[in-house]
């Protein structure tokens, strides 16, 4: 198989659709197509099902997916043992957790592996899930809780529960980011400040409270916290944006207890022995 179709065949498995998929090649889409005409073809069976809606896999197709990615990591491994270049890491993370959380994780990776170099990007949930499932990512750190990705109420990429990135994605829980209601100290109580529909933060605020709570909408995180030191309101927040304030007094918890999030790590199944140094530095993403 040739290397350039199976890359072209992960991004469209990714992005679910060809112009996706050749946007994030560089590419034009006729050649993207063609490519997975060319790998159908070499392996005698239908690789998507052509819908309306995208580029959907079929059974042979996530059968490969969990393999493809193996043999391309092969093939790096191999160009960079020939020609030693360092191998470049890929790591994507909420805003918030590429501030708060990913310096220790950057610091753990940098002391087992310093042959590596760590490319850390900042995007949009729905951004880091689609560019790990087509491998312009190698892992990416989210909020999340439950039994499955997207527990805490956000959708992945395709179709949620039966697509491939549902499907074809692992996880593992590395830590927990807790929670906590605040106000200041003679400030007041309502209405409840939240952040953005969308944002990790106020999906778990949107569970902790019913919907008869009233609410203030404003733009970030930070804003909410920001108009809850100045006795605008309460807000829920999470503890590593908190502890500045509730040392100094600004900021005093109400009392109420709210289900800490997982501090989740997803990755593209069948990738565990080329990600094996990443997963250990992320394994105790709180260490300092």
């Amino acid at each position: 198989m040739d290397l350039r179709q199976l890359r072209g065949f992960v991004a469209v498995a990714g992005t679910g659709t060809v112009t996706g998929a050749a946007n994030s090649l560089g590419l034009a889409p006729a050649s993207v197509s063609e490519q997975v005409r060319r790998l159908e073809q070499s392996l005698g069976v239908a690789l998507f099902e052509r819908t309306p809606q995208g580029m959907r896999l079929t059974e042979q197709g996530s059968t490969l997916l969990a393999r493809a990615q193996g043999l391309l990591d092969h093939a790096d491994e191999v160009r960079r043992a020939v020609t030693g270049q360092r191998r470049k890491v890929r790591i994507g993370a909420l805003e918030m957790l590429a501030a708060a959380r990913m310096p220790a994780v950057i610091r753990r990776l940098s002391e087992r592996r310093p042959d590596l170099d760590v490319d850390v990007r900042s995007h949009t949930r729905q951004s880091l899930l689609a560019g790990v499932a087509g491998g312009e990512l190698d892992a990416v750190l989210l909020l999340d809780t439950g039994l499955r990705i997207g527990g805490l109420g956000f959708t992945v990429p395709h179709d949620p529960g039966s697509g491939p990135v549902a499907r074809d994605l692992d996880f593992l829980d590395v830590g927990e980011v807790g929670l906590a209601l605040v106000a200041a100290p003679d400030g007041d109580r309502e209405p409840l400040l939240v952040s953005p529909p969308g944002c990790s933060i106020r999906l778990a605020a949107d569970r902790a409270f019913g919907p008869e709570v009233p609410r203030r909408e404003l733009t970030s995180i930070a804003t909410a916290r920001e108009w809850a030191r100045q006795g605008l309101g309460s807000a829920l927040l999470p503890d590593f944006a908190l502890e500045p304030d509730l040392a100094s007094g600004a900021l005093v918890r109400l009392g109420f207890e709210a289900p800490a999030l997982a501090l989740r790590l997803v990755w593209l199944r069948g990738r565990e022995p080329a990600l094996r140094d990443v997963l250990y530095a992320m394994s105790a993403p709180t260490d300092a």
